[in-house]
C-alpha cells in the first residue's frame, strides 16, 4: 500500500464474489481488526462490496451484507474516500462468476495507483482483467493447473502468497494470514505485526516463497532420497511424461532398481504410480474448468482421447464426460 503514515486510516475494500471462502475472508479482517487493536486506535477501514451491492452467499453457506457496488466503489475512485488497496475473495467456481463490469473497475483501480490482490482463487478474477500477464502470481494448489493452462502469460506458481508490481495474491486459508500481515508490517512496521501475530497466538509467519502443501518428504512419509527425487521429476512435468527410463538414468540407477525402490516404498511400478498423478490432474481440471476434455487428455499428458478415456473410467469408475456432468449437476443444484 501506498500510504505509509498513520496519521489517517488505510481503507480496504473486499469484493466478495459467490461462493468465496469464509477462512480466507475472515483470516484478512481479523489480520486488520487486530492491527487496529495493536496501535491503539484505528488503523484501518474496510467495507464490504459486491457485483450490484447485495449480499453474497460464501461456499458454507452464511451470507455476508454488502456495504457497496462496483458502480459506487467505481465513483469513489475520484474521492478522498476511496480504496488504498481492493481484495477480490472468491472460492468455487470461481470462473463461472466472473463480471466483466468487477474487471473494469480493478483495471481502472491499477490505474488510479490502487493496490489490488486476491485471496484463495481471487487469482482467476485478476487475470481475467488482465492484470497478471508476466506477473509473479500464486493461486490455491487444487486450482493451479486450471489456472496454469487458462493464462499461460501469468508467472504463477504454488507459493503461499506472491506480491508483484502491486498486485498482492495468496492462496486462501491461513495463507491470508500471511499475506496481510505483510501489508500490516509495510504500512506500519515490525512491531505492529509481531503484536497482531502475539495477539492471534501465531508463532512463525510464513514467507511469501514457502510452498503451500506440505513438502514430498512428509506428504510420503519416511520414504528415501532417491523416491523423493523420482516423485518431484514426475509432479514437474505432469503434461509432458518423461520417460521411467530416462528418470532412472537420472537418478543414476537402473529401471529395474527403480521399480524395485517404487514397489518396496509405494506398492507400485513407476509408471503406475505416474499415471495415477496424472489422471489425479485430469480429474482436477475435469472439475474446476470448462476446459474441452481433448484438452485436458492433453493438459495431462495423454496424447490419445480415447486411451486417456479408458485410464479415466478404470481409475475413477466413470467417463471424463460423466466427471464433468455431475460437476455440472451439483452447481444446478447449488445454484
Amino acid at each position: 500500500m501506498t500510504k505509509q503514515t498513520t496519521d489517517e486510516d488505510h481503507l480496504v475494500v473486499f469484493f466478495l464474489m459467490p461462493e468465496f471462502t469464509m477462512l480466507a475472508f475472515t483470516s484478512a479482517i481479523e489480520t486488520l481488526r487486530l492491527a487496529n487493536r495493536a496501535l491503539g486506535g484505528s488503523g484501518y477501514r474496510w467495507r464490504v462490496s459486491s457485483t450490484g451491492g447485495e449480499g453474497v452467499t460464501a461456499s458454507c453457506g452464511l451470507s455476508i451484507a454488502a456495504q457497496s457496488s462496483i458502480a459506487e466503489e467505481r465513483l469513489a475512485l475520484g474521492h478522498p474516500d476511496r480504496a488504498d488497496l481492493v481484495i477480490v475473495c472468491s472460492g468455487q467456481n470461481v470462473s463461472r462468476y466472473y463480471d466483466r463490469s468487477a474487471g473494469a473497475w480493478l483495471r481502472e483501480c491499477r490505474q488510479r495507483g490502487v493496490v489490488v490482490g486476491g485471496v484463495c482463487t481471487g487469482a482467476y478474477t485478476l487475470a481475467k482483467a488482465g492484470l497478471l500477464d508476466h506477473k509473479r502470481c500464486t493461486i490455491h494448489w487444487e486450482n493451479y493447473p486450471q489456472f496454469s493452462e487458462v493464462f499461460p502469460q501469468a508467472l504463477a506458481n504454488t507459493s503461499v502468497y506472491e506480491i508483484d508490481g502491486g498486485i498482492y495474491t495468496c492462496a486462501g486459508g491461513t495463507a491470508t494470514f500471511d499475506m496481510m500481515l505483510d501489508v500490516v508490517r509495510k504500512d506500519y512496521g515490525d512491531d505492529t505485526a509481531s503484536a497482531v501475530c502475539a495477539q492471534a497466538l501465531i508463532d512463525r509467519v510464513r514467507l511469501p516463497s514457502e510452498p503451500q502443501r506440505a513438502p514430498l518428504s512428509v506428504r510420503l512419509k519416511q520414504c528415501t532420497t532417491s523416491l523423493l527425487r523420482a516423485v518431484s521429476r514426475m509432479e514437474k512435468a505432469l503434461d509432458q511424461p518423461v520417460a521411467i527410463t530416462a528418470i532412472a538414468r537420472d537418478l543414476k540407477m537402473s529401471r529395474r532398481q527403480l521399480e524395485r525402490l517404487f514397489r518396496t516404498e509405494l506398492g507400485s511400478s513407476p509408471a503406475q504410480y505416474y499415471t495415477k498423478m496424472r489422471i489425479e490432474r485430469a480429474r482436477l481440471l475435469l472439475k474446476q474448468s470448462p476446459m474441452p476434455i481433448v484438452e485436458v487428455a492433453i493438459a495431462s499428458g495423454f496424447t490419445s482421447a480415447s486411451h486417456f478415456s479408458k485410464v479415466y473410467k478404470r481409475a475413477f469408475g466413470c467417463s471424463p464426460l460423466r466427471t464433468r456432468e455431475q460437476n455440472s449437476d451439483a452447481l444446478v443444484a447449488a445454484a
